[in-house]
């Protein structure tokens, strides 16, 4: 039996006309659930539920919310194999990836849990004599969090459990093609002991997530997703001064020296280009190589790419598991057939893969001879899909490494310390690789770009405090 999922309003399962199917991308035979498709209607009723539940949330001792998250924590983990199973059969990363994703949300919640027991505040001397100065930090209030499908469970724990931890109440909108797994995390929050209308979610599509932005009850916005969308997040949270944070996307260069490592260098590529299928914002999707390694480099990067096994996820053997939906594949196909048309040499992937079952199957896909300024270069894929370019030094890699809109992660190949501690200061982007993919990130360490890639503070880490709570400065006299 499919199962039927609900909304989660006031500790409550909420449920409406399951409409919606979320199908597994690696069988396209199997539906994983069915689904309600909520609106307005169901926005405002957990709006209305997170903001009753606010001030004893925000009130209660830390101890609290520190314990409910680490028992939340602790259930995650224990249920990784059942949960990593749900979110690949869901979303179609392996199956190795979907379980390690659960453990990063466990891992998430148990270190959120920490910092819910510090504050961050200070004392200082004031100017004027017989008089303190202290500040405090307090929870904002309502918290509206929009998560994409590429991290279906770590994206929800990494918003939702720094916005709880700090006293917040929360109202979340899952991505439509993965809101299964989003829908366990949340049910395990309540398990763990969420009180009712601490986290509410709300499953449907983009009506939902409009509503969520322009409701007057949202004090805090926090997006992952496409630029487009991300532009119109902002534009509405501005119109009502409500907190704004985005994350939105990546075209990240990894460059490659003469004096690299050859073998790391393709590990770090074939790593950071097609693991996860390539479906990562800070995937390795521009591969920016020095005319002295770059035929030897290009051509092991093909026959790498060509040994991986596409496969279904729930596959042992499977290293690239299927695009999450038929719209993602035929993205990908779209671009790839741009970047031939525009003059680059398709070495190896390009067609859709017919394996076993029906499935959203695409080859890893090499593509050389490209230039800087060709579609592929500029704009995100979000597929199995990696284009290099060949370039005479450093300093020309570095050069056009910086071009472009987005600036979220960066990463080079190369045993000179000179060009490395060069690079670590001057790449623009937010997240700095050196001989490591570019994808790969620790969840207590802040997350984020520069330029388009990203808007407003830092996710993750001790940076989670800046955006999820607000800062009260009291004086005190004698």
């Amino acid at each position: 039996m499919t199962e039927t999922l609900t909304h989660l309003i006031n500790g409550q399962a909420v449920g409406g006309d399951a409409t919606g199917e979320s199908r597994n991308p690696s069988n396209l035979d199997d539906i994983v659930v069915r689904y309600p498709r909520g609106g307005e209607g169901e926005v405002n009723q957990a709006v209305a539920a997170a903001r009753a539940a606010f001030p004893a949330w925000s009130e209660a001792s830390p101890e609290v919310r520190s314990d409910m998250l680490d028992k939340a924590g602790s259930l995650i983990m224990a249920r990784a194999k059942e949960l990593g199973t749900l979110l690949s059969r869901e979303e179609g990363k392996t199956l190795a990836e979907g379980t390690g994703e659960v453990m990063r949300a466990g891992r998430i919640c148990k270190y959120f849990a920490g910092e819910a027991l510090r504050r961050h505040g200070q004392t200082l001397e004031s100017t004027r004599p017989g008089l303190d100065a202290q500040t405090y930090r307090e929870a904002v209030g309502v918290f509206g969090l929009i998560t994409p499908w590429n991290f279906p469970i770590a994206i929800p724990a990494w918003k939702s459990a720094p916005a709880l931890a700090f006293g917040n109440t929360v109202v979340l909108k899952p991505a439509t093609p993965t809101p299964a797994i989003a829908h366990a995390f949340g049910a395990i929050l309540i398990e763990a002991g969420a009180p009712p209308g601490v986290f509410n979610l709300v499953i449907g599509e983009g009506g939902v997530g409009r509503s969520i932005v322009g409701h007057p009850g949202i004090d805090g916005i926090s997006f992952t997703g496409s630029q487009t969308v991300g532009a119109s997040v902002a534009e509405g949270a501005a119109k009502r001064q409500a907190r704004v944070q985005l994350e939105m996307g990546g075209k990240n260069p990894l460059v490659v020296l003469d004096d690299a490592d050859i073998d790391r260098a393709v590990t770090c590529a074939i790593d950071g280009a097609f693991f996860a299928t390539g479906q990562r914002c800070t995937a390795s999707s521009r591969i920016i190589v020095t005319q002295g390694i770059h035929d030897r480099f290009v051509q092991a990067l093909a026959e790498k790419a060509r040994s991986l096994r596409v496969g279904d996820a729930l596959d042992p053997q499977t290293q690239i598991g299927p695009a999450v939906s038929e719209e993602q594949l035929e993205q990908n196909l779209r671009y790839v057939g741009i970047a031939r048309e525009e003059g680059g040499s398709v070495l190896t992937g390009e067609e859709p893969l017919k394996i076993g079952t029906r499935g959203y199957y695409m080859a890893p896909t090499v593509i050389a001879h490209t230039n800087p300024d060709q579609r592929i270069n500029c704009e995100e894929v979000f597929g199995p899909v990696a284009s290099t370019v060949k370039v005479r030094d450093y300093e020309e890699a570095l050069e056009i490494a910086n071009r472009g809109q987005f600036g979220l992660s960066a990463g080079i190949v190369t045993n000179s310390l000179h060009h490395a501690r060069h690079f670590r200061r001057n790449v623009r982007a937010g997240m700095v690789m050196i001989n490591l993919p570019t994808a790969g990130v620790d969840y207590h360490v802040p997350f984020g770009g520069t330029r388009k890639s990203s808007y407003g503070a830092r996710e993750q880490g001790f940076a989670a405090v800046e955006f999820y709570t607000q800062t009260k400065t009291v004086y005190i006299g004698g």
